[in-house]
């Protein structure tokens, strides 16, 4: 049996890499300089002989539970909750969901940066944990009665999602601070994207001048959707967009670009700094579908990653009023390396940083306009923060009219 040190040593090293959304090619072995000597580890094969030998529980010495414990406290030890291992059984669950569906409680999660808790980016439109009174920004607090303290967001995924038809409990605290149980019937999830429908003011009366879209994940099919949708809200003549980003997590970096170059004709759209500190400036090119309609962004604890990337691109270059909450605070840069046990470990390799120098990792972006919702409100289904949109854009329009 190989040692545990040379088992670490496999793992930390990997063997295939490649970027989501980005095509790395394939590697075998480490770079250059970046082998791994198993003298390093020498240490661990030491402990581990003490405690196979000493322990008092001989049953809970096993090299698969050191070997994971090994490597889960060198990844907490970088104080990076976006660098995480998932084990091979987690990664399968994953490649489910980049095919399009999965079977869960449809719900982002992701691990706070500074508490380490386990928060919900936000839940899926219409999911089973949007229905039970799952929210954006609650943290999971125990999982089948079960605490979460310590755990990663891979081994919240593992458990929280199973079949559907069956049931999960989660301790949730809300952002108000109030606690509950909610029991969640996981059900098939499908993907959602864009989506547009008919809203009312707050007043009740329809709003026929501007276009409503939400737009739940930014990815290729996403990007064609919403460019048909801006194109018909031109022909159209509508005097305003307001674009929903409250449930939108993030997704790949190029369809994030694409989506603010819809929106501009120049500018920068996003600076990404990397671990040597190089900038790469991603600019808008001229000729967006929707480069002079007013928009408004309608943001929250759920808009999170390419969600922030786009709210700070518009904003800073004059294009649109961000309305709702501070968003989540996920500005960084994370490769997928396949490992050869049938795992993977997600590296974060540069960090984001908005046009104007604000950083947005473990920070997020104030809206321009914030609007609190009450219990009431949230009670009542009364969106006040697309009402408060409504009359920014109407207010705006009624003072550049000649």
């Amino acid at each position: 049996m190989a040692s545990l040190a040379v088992a670490l040593a496999i793992v930390l090293a990997g063997v295939v890499g490649y970027a989501v959304g980005e095509d790395q090619g394939t590697s075998t072995v480490p770079p250059a300089g970046t082998a791994i000597d198993e003298s390093d580890f020498g240490i661990l094969e030491e402990i581990y002989r003490i405690l196979k030998e000493d322990f008092v529980d001989p049953e809970a010495v096993t090299p698969d539970i050191l070997r994971i414990g090994a490597i889960n406290g060198v990844l907490q030890a970088l104080g990076d909750p976006h660098t995480v291992y998932i084990d091979p059984e987690s990664y399968s669950l994953g490649i489910d969901i980049i095919s399009g569906a999965f079977e869960g409680i449809g719900a982002q999660v992701e691990q706070d940066p500074v508490t380490g808790n386990i928060v919900v980016v936000t839940p899926f439109r219409d999911s089973p944990a949007e229905n039970a009174g799952i929210r954006a920004g609650d943290r999971i607090l125990a999982v089948n009665g079960e605490s979460t303290e310590g755990w990663s967001v891979a081994q919240a995924v593992t458990v929280i999602r199973g079949p559907d038809g069956t049931d999960v409990l989660l301790g949730v605290e809300h952002l108000d601070g109030v606690s509950e149980e909610i029991t969640i019937t996981r059900g098939t999830i499908e993907i959602p994207t864009v989506f547009t429908r008919e809203i009312e003011d707050a007043t009740g009366d329809p709003v026929t001048e501007f276009s409503y879209i939400e737009l739940q994940q930014f990815t290729d099919p996403a990007v064609v959707e919403l460019r048909d949708e801006l194109q018909r809200v031109v022909d159209e003549g509508d005097t305003g967009v307001i674009l929903d980003l409250r449930r939108n997590p993030g997704g790949g970096l190029d369809a994030t670009i694409e989506v603010a170059d819809t929106f501009l004709d120049d500018g920068v759209i996003l600076v990404q700094v990397d671990r040597n500190g190089q900038e790469t400036v991603f600019r808008a090119d001229p000729g967006g579908e929707a480069t002079d309609i007013p928009v408004v962004l309608l943001v929250g604890p759920g808009s999170a990653s390419g969600s922030e990337v786009l709210a700070c691109a518009l904003r800073d270059n004059g294009r649109a009023t961000l309305v709702g909450e501070q968003t989540f605070g996920k500005g960084s840069v994370n490769h997928l390396r396949e490992l050869s046990n049938d795992g993977a470990l997600y590296v974060t390799i540069a960090r984001w940083v908005c046009p104007n120098g604000e950083q947005i990792e473990a920070v997020g972006i104030e809206p321009d306009l914030e609007v609190l919702p009450s219990e009431t409100d949230i009670e009542g289904n009364r969106d006040v923060q697309l009402f408060a949109a409504i009359d920014f854009l109407r207010d705006n329009l009624a003072q550049a009219a000649p």
